[in-house]
């Protein structure tokens, strides 16, 4: 392979990864509304329905989107690591011997990640956000009611 057609190669290899990556992020937004919109319609519907165990319920759907989207940063974060490469062959810091390597440098980023990656993506806010405070208000809501402060 020529040295134009390789980066002619990377060049289409950057752009693919640079379109996977905001697709991603148009996806946890998706997850974000999902979220939302099931938790708080759960809150809601504790009250509708006088019962104080529909806001676990709601709490817990929270708290699983927001490890769906923690997990879902994590499979996204695993593309970084061959666009970095990519960039940095054509700063000249690096010279990449092939083209099309997207899928061998996701798995090994995926797997070097692992659990402590996803656990350090929970605690970016714009992960943690809105999951974590619908969490936090129905748990806060159920222990209101059960200490008999506030009534359903």
């Amino acid at each position: 392979m020529t040295d134009d057609q390789l980066s002619s190669a990377l060049q289409a290899e950057y752009l693919q990864l640079q379109k996977t990556i905001e697709d991603f992020d148009s996806r946890a937004l998706t997850i974000k509304a999902w979220s939302v919109s099931f938790s708080l319609v759960a809150v809601a519907g504790a009250f509708v329905s006088n019962s104080d165990v529909v806001l676990l319920v709601a709490s817990l759907s929270a708290l699983l989107f927001w490890l769906l989207e923690g997990t879902w940063k994590g499979f996204q974060y695993a593309y970084y690591r061959r666009s970095k490469s990519i960039e940095a062959h054509f700063r000249g810091d690096v010279s990449l011997p092939a083209p099309f390597q997207i899928g061998t440098t996701w798995s090994a980023s995926w797997r070097e990640g692992g659990v402590r990656r996803i656990a350090w993506i929970l605690t970016w806010p714009q992960v943690a956000m809105p999951h974590l405070a619908v969490c936090i208000l129905a748990l806060a809501i159920f222990v209101l009611v059960r200490q008999k402060v506030i009534q359903l």
